[in-house]
């Protein structure tokens, strides 16, 4: 194999991307693949007749691995990324997107052209209409720049109208956003938005992704596709403006697939592009006026996913600081709130801390079960 920096992919993503280049190798068809021979180096050695023991693998499927190990388009696919300076992360990676990973069909390879970082755990996708009204537009822009101003990393998929809003509104705030496209990295769609997506990535405010590889033809059905790396990389997803046959409506329902939680913007109920977010308001979507009404629900499901046996008991003393390892400025907020309530003001004088810094060190506070929001604004030591 051509010789790669490990930056650009390590020795176990080049072996997936083998797999991942295999005619008929899909996510589910992998992970069965993995689960029966134990590892990817098992599965490129393995014989034509122990492959097609494996469910769903038939003869076809079983000859493109087969041809997968001499196969000179992952060869290629290296060399391409290495010109455009696209890095290829394979599952095994440590670095790949953990909760991306715990969908049931993560993608076997991202690339990534930009920069993830550790905060994108905590990331609210945004969705919505290509045909959005001027409202559509300026709420989209608008909660972008309130969630990543929080700490949040916007997602969404740099698709015309709500999604090129919420980037953009995200990268206002000077938070992260990830764009998810597709098609192959080797070029950006719709056309218009490559600046958009070269603002991302020159000015670290994010990145841009695909599962998607570079020889792969434009395909319609690779959208829905994308919608899930969308939502497998979010905690969240925001609705913001939807008719009633739209994408956004089935990103929404594959949030709930995967146990992801579903926001909608309500809109005026004699507009088109409305119907489907009021709809999914109806039927159970947490209806969204304010930033508040999202941190709250994510704090709250921040505290579901706790192991009950490590959850305070109703007895038990508040945590101590000394148990959380905490960056310096949520210490900060966390020393300021002993045997105190304070509202943002007063936190801001007390730590000394800009406002925007403040909101995102609140917000993971929250997150973290250390901080409660109580009536009025202010806050409490839990």
């Amino acid at each position: 194999m051509t010789q790669i920096d490990d930056c650009l992919a390590s020795p176990a993503a080049r072996k997936l991307l083998r797999l991942h280049m295999a005619d008929g190798v899909g996510p589910i068809r992998l992970a069965r693949l993995l689960a029966h021979f134990g590892g990817v180096d098992d599965v490129l050695a393995a014989s034509r007749n122990s492959l097609q023991k494996v469910e769903g693998v038939g003869p076809a499927t079983a000859q493109a691995i087969l041809d997968a190990r001499t196969d000179e388009r992952a060869e290629r696919e290296l060399e391409q990324a290495a010109r455009l300076g696209i890095r290829i992360l394979g599952l095994t990676d440590a670095d790949y997107p953990a909760r991306l990973a715990s969908i049931p069909d993560p993608p076997t390879c991202l690339y990534v052209r930009g920069r993830l970082d550790p905060q994108d755990t905590a990331a609210l996708a945004i969705v919505g209409t290509r045909r959005c009204t001027h409202y559509g537009a300026e709420q989209a822009r608008r909660f972008a720049a309130l969630v990543a101003g929080a700490g949040f990393t916007v997602v969404s998929g740099l698709a015309r109208g709500i999604d090129a809003q919420a980037h953009e509104g995200a990268m206002q705030a000077r938070g992260r956003t990830l764009a998810v496209l597709g098609n192959g990295l080797h070029e950006v769609y719709p056309p218009e938005h490559r600046s958009l997506a070269d603002q991302i990535v020159e000015s670290d405010a994010g990145a841009v992704l695909s599962e998607i590889p570079f020889c792969a033809a434009p395909e319609t059905g690779n959208f829905p596709r994308r919608n899930r790396i969308v939502i497998g990389l979010s905690v969240g997803v925001l609705v913001v403006e939807a008719p009633r046959r739209s994408g956004a409506l089935i990103t929404a329902a594959q949030a709930v697939d995967y146990n992801r939680e579903v926001f909608a913007l309500p809109g005026r109920v004699d507009t088109l592009q409305a119907a489907g977010a009021n709809q999914l308001i109806r039927d159970g979507a947490r209806l969204v006026t304010c930033l508040e009404d999202i941190l709250e629900e994510l704090t709250a499901v921040e505290r579901r996913c706790i192991p009950p046996d490590a959850r305070s008991q109703p007895d038990d003393p508040p945590p101590a600081p000394a148990l959380f390892d905490l960056p310096p400025d949520e210490q900060a907020v966390l020393d300021s709130l002993a045997g105190e309530e304070r509202d943002l003001d007063s936190l801001a004088g007390v730590c000394r801390i800009p406002v925007p810094r403040l909101t995102s060190a609140l917000m993971h506070l929250q997150l973290k079960g250390a901080v409660r929001r109580l009536p009025g604004g202010r806050f409490a030591r839990r």
